[in-house]
């Protein structure tokens, strides 16, 4: 149990310390970007789910879904460029942005799905499937 400390953390180990060394002098090249912000709400017979995307163009957006499982990216790539009278550049920029997020959507009715695009906000209306309740049927004896 001495090795469990459940407020500090405690880096003694050797390949961590050349990994730390590594890791403060080029940049921690692993840092994984923020996904976009979501928000899911119960509204009795569905879920609502909006998803902050500023910046993209509904054509920017996908939606996908595989094996129960909803896909929403966006991916963005814009470029600036100014030239003079003779062709060269002036000035040049490049920006490019994706994201990428994925959902379980079991219990959802997936062709029953819809989605809006506005202001920055993805909105999608997401049905929950209706249970389906065994029958019971009497079987006659002959």
């Amino acid at each position: 149990m001495f090795g469990m400390i459940p407020f500090e953390y405690r880096d003694h180990n050797l390949f961590n310390a050349f990994d730390n060394f590594e890791r403060s002098f080029f940049g921690n090249s692993n840092v994984d970007l923020p996904a976009f912000r979501t928000d899911i709400r119960d509204a009795g017979d569905k879920y609502l789910l909006d998803a902050e995307l500023p910046g993209f163009n509904k054509e920017d957006i996908s939606l996908d879904i595989k094996d129960g499982i909803l896909t929403i990216s966006a991916e963005h790539n814009e470029s600036n460029d100014q030239k003079d009278d003779n062709g060269n550049y002036i000035r040049r920029e490049r920006r490019y942005g994706s994201f990428r997020r994925s959902f379980d959507i079991s219990g959802i009715d997936e062709n029953a799905i819809s989605a809006s695009y506005q202001n920055g906000i993805l909105q999608l209306t997401l049905p929950k499937a209706q249970q389906v309740l065994p029958q019971s049927h009497r079987i006659a004896i002959e």
